[in-house]
């Protein structure tokens, strides 16, 4: 495995304008684009549904994705159940972690065996020319897989 791009990190926010203002004028990121995210993928990500999402761009070249859900963010304490705290389910904070790799193949093949669980069926998306993956980890966070091989066929991928 080889990471091919840097670090990027996706958080859930409640006020998206506050937020990027934030991070550009007090960290000095930098926003690259903006857009919606439909339900699709963002029900994968654990989010709940349609997103807008904020890439803002690191100096030091990571990326902060800042995510707001389009249905209000729902709390562990208000689903109530022990299922809903498993999963950052559209609340503030960290949301998940993405990782893009030149072929998540092995990495996908692995994850079971170390303890995560995938939060997709099929377990791998394609979409955008690329493929994505999201699985929890063992304490149950996010990560977000992304390969740009949306071409590729292998175990797990979807049709």
């Amino acid at each position: 495995m080889v990471m091919t791009l840097p670090f990027e990190v996706g958080v859930v926010v409640r006020d998206l304008e506050l937020m990027e203002r934030f991070y550009c004028d007090v960290l000095g990121c930098c926003a690259e684009r903006r857009s919606r995210i439909p339900e699709s993928i963002g029900g994968p990500a654990g989010l709940g549904g349609e997103l807008v999402v904020v890439w803002l761009r690191v100096p030091s070249g990571g990326c902060v994705k800042l995510i707001l859900p389009r249905s209000a963010p729902v709390s562990a304490q208000a689903a109530g159940s022990a299922a809903a705290c498993a999963l950052p389910v559209g609340r503030p904070g960290l949301s998940y972690l993405t990782f893009h790799l030149d072929d998540m193949d092995s990495v996908v093949a692995a994850l079971p065996a170390a303890g995560a669980r995938p939060l997709s069926d099929p377990v791998v998306v394609r979409t955008r020319g690329r493929r994505i993956s999201f699985w929890a980890d063992p304490e149950g966070n996010a990560v977000e897989l992304v390969d740009p091989r949306a071409d590729s066929s292998g175990p797990g991928h979807s049709n």
